[in-house]
């Protein structure tokens, strides 16, 4: 087991990991605050859902979810339709102007987080990518973890002295 030491620098680490979400924020357009643009990817991610399965995987009150909602509704990017198994719900989806703006956010982050990065070998990509996808896995993150992902998983863990997929 870890010494103590070790997780006291891992939660400096969790602190000043704000920098680099603020630095990413600085680069949203100004009509897609971080909140709107975590709606559109999830929609982008898992696909139509309801409002209320949102709300559970934005880890947010109804509340704050159906004003992100309203948000993107106005700007024309999701929609809500009836939801045919219970008429009172909504299902929400991505318009075509919608996945056009989530393609552009990808598009921005995926630029800086290219131009920051520049200097990580594919390895140091990938290890890192498994060991977040690690760490958020050891938090039991259900939410998630109740939807299939429409996106690819991300690659394997590499074994830090060979720098191959790790043996499970």
């Amino acid at each position: 087991m870890a010494e103590r030491v070790q997780y006291e620098e891992l939660l400096r680490q969790f602190s000043a990991f704000g920098a680099v979400k603020r630095e990413i924020g600085r680069i949203m357009p100004s009509d897609c605050p971080s909140g709107s643009a975590a709606v559109l990817t999830l929609l982008g991610r898992f696909g139509d859902m309801r409002m209320s399965k949102l709300a559970d995987l934005l880890a947010v009150d109804m509340s704050v979810t159906s004003r992100h909602v309203a948000h993107l509704a106005e700007r024309g990017w999701i929609d809500r339709s009836p939801d045919p198994a219970d008429k009172r719900s909504r299902i929400l989806h991505l318009t075509p102007a919608g996945l056009a703006r989530l393609e552009a956010l990808s598009e921005r982050t995926t630029q800086l987080l290219a131009e920051r990065l520049a200097d990580w070998s594919d390895e140091e990509l990938a290890q890192l990518t498994g060991l977040m996808a690690r760490l958020r896995a050891s938090f039991d993150d259900s939410r998630v973890a109740a939807l299939p992902p429409r996106l690819p998983p991300p690659a394997p863990a590499l074994d830090p002295t060979t720098r191959t997929p790790a043996s499970t």
